[in-house]
């Protein structure tokens, strides 16, 4: 995507419309139904209007963390997220973690806790946040493992396993993304530009 198509879209004074183009740039691939969450950093007072914006899209979201004027965001699929987090490998791998099995709504809440405890300096950055980003568990146990060393490829996560798959997965995340940014440009709403995921 030309840089001066992304500074167009992040330079728009009306602050609706500068939200729609951040959401756009940075979680298409949610948006169009590839992946099952995402994740922005707001200025805070951008939150008022993420309800607005998100209305007629079936979004929902959680803010896990707010700190120096900015809120960390998690954009989720209530139903699709439930059953994606629910599966038995991301159960078992984010039990290690303190984690226990129960709605999406708690395990974000304790994903939360856990971005507090970093913030308070209390624990290292939470990285099985990449299991509820939907990135492939053998990547987030690799990115764990490896201390974010010795990957095969780094994109929109760093790779370890399945190389071939991750670039094809790349590629659709890239189309997703110039697909919403056409949209968006053609003045479509958010309802518009995101799937409805059943």
């Amino acid at each position: 995507m030309p840089v001066e198509v992304i500074s167009y879209l992040l330079s728009e004074r009306d602050r609706e419309q500068r939200l729609r183009s951040q959401l756009v740039l940075q979680c298409a691939p949610f948006l169009k139904g590839i992946k099952a969450a995402a994740i922005t950093n707001l200025p805070s007072q951008a939150e008022e209007l993420l309800e607005k914006v998100l209305a007629g899209t079936g979004i929902s979201y959680r803010v896990l963390a707010v700190r120096k004027k900015r809120c960390l965001v998690f954009l989720y699929r209530r139903i699709t997220f439930e059953r994606y987090i629910g599966r038995r490998e991301n159960v078992e791998f984010l039990a290690g973690f303190g984690y226990t099995e129960g709605s999406a709504e708690e395990m974000l809440g304790r994903l939360a806790d856990r971005i507090g405890m970093y913030a308070g300096r209390e624990l290292v950055f939470p990285h099985e946040i990449g299991v509820f980003l939907d990135y492939p568990l053998a990547d987030v146990e690799g990115f764990i493992r490896n201390a974010g060393r010795d990957y095969l490829l780094s994109g929109y996560w760093k790779v370890y396993h399945d190389l071939d798959g991750a670039r094809e997965l790349f590629r659709a995340y890239d189309r997703a993304r110039d697909c919403a940014v056409r949209e968006l440009l053609q003045g479509k709403g958010m309802s518009e530009i995101a799937v409805r995921v059943a």
